[in-house]
């Protein structure tokens, strides 16, 4: 039996990780009595399957649960830290196990790791039967998992966590004596259980940790706002640089600003800056979307952000957020065109319909003797001696009078 000290070198929410199904916080869309995947752990029929979900939304506490609910063998390992080799030597026990007439569950946890020869790897043992594979990834399958292994598996959703459900496993947390802080006996208000509910983003493991940082750090039993709130620091902004959510909060940013509504532009600006997103990587952007959703209609919308750019390039963080927030309200209140962006597209499908068309003979340089023999340049009209009212052809001949160019 483990001792006090013993049980708290294991951090809090991997003690309190439930260990039936019942226990399990979250998820009813796919974990409601009767639902397929229900079925699926209690009966130990379970099909090759992947978790796609948010950080602390449940993934390793369900792969855990059905580790405890099959009767197959459960192995686990991290794409983080292990490759083929720890894969193999999983096979090897797997055909084992397969000869016997017995199933073999492999969890790989954070499976978008691994990269294609790796997943190439799980397809005949996955397609034979020799292992049942359990995927957990923060990432969207359709772009960091392999066709050929998302047709072998089947894809469940887990959400992200809500209030009333955090709130619900801190409370176990507290309460808990055996595994939890329960032989603590600690005060901590409700209001304070609510905020750092809010604070965790529906990420439990967030929460739990918070928690227990707060609790250790703090030399009273009487847990503040003040001590729940250092724990925190920035840690509680989810926000993966790496991976869809940095796309889905610049996509917010982007289609707010277009949408003219700057206040939303202003919330999603601060979520990637207190995040800790590169304030030039956000300039870049606004100065795509200056000439893309703006340009003709304020030219000077570009000048101002790249005025912005070079302004964050000069102070840096944390000065230049307001240099930001200028840029993102000017943009949101700008009057709007996609002129340019649009005609540049029909611009490019004409050139991708017809290839190299020749450039027209009197519109091509001439620098040499021969080239002028040839008849470079001739009949070419000098713009400025016809006051720039000269009627001459610029297009190829297939596409002569071509209009790209709303006026």
């Amino acid at each position: 039996m483990k001792n006090k000290n013993q049980k708290y070198q294991t951090p809090l929410a991997d003690r309190m990780r439930p260990e039936k199904l019942e226990e399990f916080l979250g998820q009813e869309e796919i974990l409601g009595k009767g639902r397929l995947l229900r079925k699926a752990i209690e009966s130990d029929k379970l099909p090759s399957i992947i978790f796609w979900g948010p950080p602390g939304s449940g993934k390793t506490t369900l792969a855990s649960i059905i580790a405890k609910i099959s009767k197959s063998d459960f192995k686990k390992i991290s794409a983080v830290e292990s490759g083929l080799k720890e894969f193999r030597e999983v096979v090897k026990f797997a055909e084992t196990n397969f000869r016997l007439g017995k199933k073999t569950i492999l969890f790989i946890d954070e499976i978008h790791r691994w990269n294609k020869a790796q997943q190439d790897a799980l397809l005949p043992y996955i397609e034979k039967g020799t292992i049942i594979l359990i995927g957990a990834t923060t990432e969207n399958p359709s772009f960091e998992v392999i066709g050929a292994l998302l047709s072998r598996c089947r894809v469940f959703v887990l959400k992200q966590l809500n209030k009333s459900q955090i709130i619900e496993i801190i409370k176990r947390a507290i309460k808990n004596k055996k595994e939890g802080l329960g032989d603590l006996n600690l005060k901590i208000d409700k209001k304070i259980i609510e905020k750092i509910a809010e604070m965790s983003n529906g990420d439990a493991r967030v929460a739990l940790n918070a928690l227990e940082y707060a609790v250790f750090s703090s030399k009273s039993k009487n847990i503040t706002l003040k001590a729940i709130k250092e724990a925190f620091q920035k840690s509680y902004l989810a926000y993966d640089k790496d991976g869809e959510e940095h796309y889905n909060i610049i996509s917010a940013l982007h289609k707010a600003m277009r949408g003219s509504d700057a206040d939303a532009s202003l919330y999603w600006l601060a979520r990637m800056l207190e995040a800790g997103e590169n304030p030039l990587y956000i300039a870049r952007r606004i100065i795509r979307f200056a000439s893309e959703d703006i340009g003709l209609a304020n030219s000077k919308a570009l000048e101002q952000a790249v005025a912005a750019y070079s302004a964050c390039h000069y102070i840096g963080v944390p000065e230049c957020n307001v240099i930001l927030a200028q840029a993102v309200v000017y943009m949101s209140k700008c009057k709007k065109s996609n002129d340019l962006y649009t005609a540049y597209g029909k611009a490019v499908d004409d050139v991708k319909k017809f290839g190299n068309l020749p450039v027209p003979m009197h519109i091509r340089n001439a620098p040499t003797k021969l080239m002028k023999e040839l008849g470079y340049g001739k009949n070419y009209k000098y713009s400025p001696d016809h006051n720039y009212k000269e009627k001459q052809d610029y297009f190829p001949g297939k596409l002569k009078g071509r209009k790209y160019l709303k006026s």
